[in-house]
């Protein structure tokens, strides 16, 4: 029986020696993101499986083409889930993808992002050789911080193979509620509420409408919505609010996926949370108790950019027709440096996803 990993070494080895760039392929539910897919097709689909699952350690160490749905599925069996809710676009997205391209769902805010929960992870260089980081506890310290950069590298590191990550149990009680507030009421309120001891675990506000998450321990949960108030949601409507939310399936990213189709840009800009509305045309939906805004606009990259930047945010083109201007924003001389060097560390001829993180290297 053919070994899916010795397969990946050789073809990395053949592409090595003939310097044909490589494209990390899995479930392709992420080629919107990023830059352009270059390169012959590396399919990573083989390395598939859950290595080992500790449930009483909280721990679960999965090849990184195994589907992230079968993923989540055998965490549930064990009241368990992967907290920081990672976002599927479409069907058959992988392990790997996931921690590639380092994105989280509505709770991101309150419970951390991919990288917070890799513990370790196993990976294929462009050297061909199989590298290992990190472990399986959170005290093992020696190469943590490689495993973690691997998160949003978007492979421009090296083929992932394997990762260990950290879960959590669900939580025993959740609640959602809705108050009807503007732009402006609605971001002061939810930081107000972020600096209490309430278990918020999750907001979002579009058209008018403020919408929180609260999770915990039932009597913590029971105590926060007497005192909070507004309109509870029932659970039959809540589950699929969040969920469209998280893969972007509901009202606002339907909307702007047409919107896109027409020439618009769907922008993810990073912000203080307590940034004031921000002045720019466009649909917008905030997440992350105002430190995520959505905004679909055809201004143009240099406007929210600019925008972004003057409030001490950043933004990310995450969905758009026209990449001319980059898709990620440009890092500051200092930081790209010592990026680029990362990756031509373990990718010295710049064989895998070139292009998708950072443009092509001019040296």
């Amino acid at each position: 029986m053919a070994d899916p990993l010795q397969d990946l070494i050789e073809q990395v080895r053949a592409a090595r020696a003939d310097r044909t760039p490589l494209a990390i392929r899995a479930g392709s539910t992420k080629d919107f993101y990023g830059g352009p897919i270059v390169g012959h097709p590396l399919d990573v689909r083989g390395l598939a499986g859950i290595s080992s699952y500790e449930p009483s350690e909280l721990v679960v160490t999965v090849r990184a083409g195994t589907p992230l749905a079968e993923l989540e599925a055998v965490l549930a069996e064990k009241g368990q889930c992967l907290p920081f809710e990672p976002p599927r676009f479409a069907p058959g997205g992988t392990v790997g993808g996931m921690v590639a391209a380092g994105l989280a769902g509505p709770a991101r805010a309150t419970v951390g992002t991919v990288r917070d929960y890799v513990l370790g992870a196993t990976m294929l260089s462009g050297r061909a050789e199989v590298l290992s980081f990190g472990g399986q506890v959170m005290k093992n310290v020696a190469g943590y911080d490689v495993a973690r950069a691997l998160a949003g590298s978007m492979g421009c590191l090296g083929v992932i193979c394997e990762v260990s990550l950290k879960v959590l149990p669900k939580p025993p009680a959740t609640l959602t509620l809705r108050v009807e507030l503007d732009q402006a009421a609605a971001i002061r309120r939810v930081n107000e509420w972020g600096g209490q001891p309430l278990p918020l675990n999750a907001s979002a506000w579009w058209d008018g409408m403020l919408v929180v998450r609260l999770s915990g321990a039932e009597a913590a949960v029971k105590s926060a919505f007497a005192r909070l108030g507004g309109e509870l949601i029932a659970p039959e409507t809540a589950t699929p609010f969040w969920t469209g939310l998280r893969d972007h399936g509901d009202e606002f990213f339907v909307g702007a996926a047409k919107a896109v189709e027409a020439g618009a840009a769907l922008w993810r800009l990073s912000v203080p949370a307590s940034t004031p509305p921000l002045k720019l045309s466009g649909e917008q939906l905030l997440e992350w108790g105002g430190a995520q805004r959505w905004i679909c606009t055809s201004a143009p990259a240099s406007l929210l950019r600019e925008v972004a930047a003057a409030v001490g945010g950043h933004a990310v083109l995450f969905r758009g027709q026209d990449k001319s201007a980059g898709s990620f924003a440009p890092l500051k001389p200092a930081v790209e440096r010592i990026q680029r060097g990362l990756m031509r560390a373990f990718d010295p001829d710049a064989l895998f996803n070139r292009g998708r993180l950072l443009a092509e290297d001019p040296s």
